[in-house]
């Protein structure tokens, strides 16, 4: 086991690398290029955030409460990209970039109770500049390791001087507790040096069966309370 895993970690460093100096030249070459591609993939996000903070004022109206518990937003990394890029065997381009990854730009909406994750989702697709491109309820279909969350892929459409863009993003829509869930699930797995192990593996797993068990009771509630 520790020889696989010295191995494992030689193998990284050494992707690593190579990533770098692939990084290194493909940023000189393509520099310009890629900072616009992303500033318009920060137009989105804005774009998606406030659809999202409208709606959220308007149900607090409606309500009295607001559905949205906060909204966090991030860019892939240029790391992570090209890492992406080269796994999927695809071209190093800011034009494969824009085509073939839906997840540069991703947004995470956190949410109260179970049903304003669906709520919050049919209202933003609705929205007729809104195209929805993938759809995956990992809520009502967990995956195995027991990660919950409603995933979109949309396009929206930004507004430039001489043009309009339609550009992708990823969107997670998700309870308070299936949030902390996964954000402590990954900083465990992804520790670096760290073997997860079956027995660790069981134990998240659990973990997030009471995750999904307090989701449940908090909807209980949320019906008795009337809101």
């Amino acid at each position: 086991m520790y020889e696989e895993n010295n191995q494992k970690k030689i193998n990284l460093e050494a992707g690593l690398r190579e990533t770098s100096q692939e990084l290194i030249d493909w940023t000189q070459n393509k520099g310009m290029e890629f900072r616009r591609l992303m500033s318009y993939y920060k137009c989105a996000i804005r774009e998606v955030e406030t659809k999202f903070q409208v709606l959220d004022e308007e149900y607090s109206l409606q309500n009295d409460r607001n559905p949205i518990s906060g909204i966090k937003s991030r860019l892939k990394s240029v790391p992570s990209i090209i890492e992406k890029l080269k796994r999927r065997e695809l071209d190093l381009t800011v034009e494969s970039i824009e085509k073939n990854l839906n997840d540069v730009a991703g947004i995470r909406v956190i949410c109260s109770f179970v049903q304003d994750v669906y709520k919050l989702s049919e209202a933003l697709l609705k929205q007729d500049d809104i195209k929805l491109i993938e759809k995956k309820d990992y809520i009502k279909n967990p995956k195995p390791n027991g990660y919950r969350s409603l995933h979109l892929i949309i396009e929206v459409p930004i507004f430039l001087e001489k043009e309009k863009r339609h550009m992708k993003v990823e969107i997670q829509l998700r309870t308070i507790a299936m949030d902390c869930w996964a954000t402590l699930e990954h900083q465990l797995r992804y520790k670096k040096g760290i073997v997860f192990s079956d027995d660790m593996q069981d134990a998240l797993l659990n973990c997030a069966k009471i995750s999904m068990e307090m989701d449940s009771k908090m909807d209980v509630l949320r019906e008795q309370a009337n809101i």
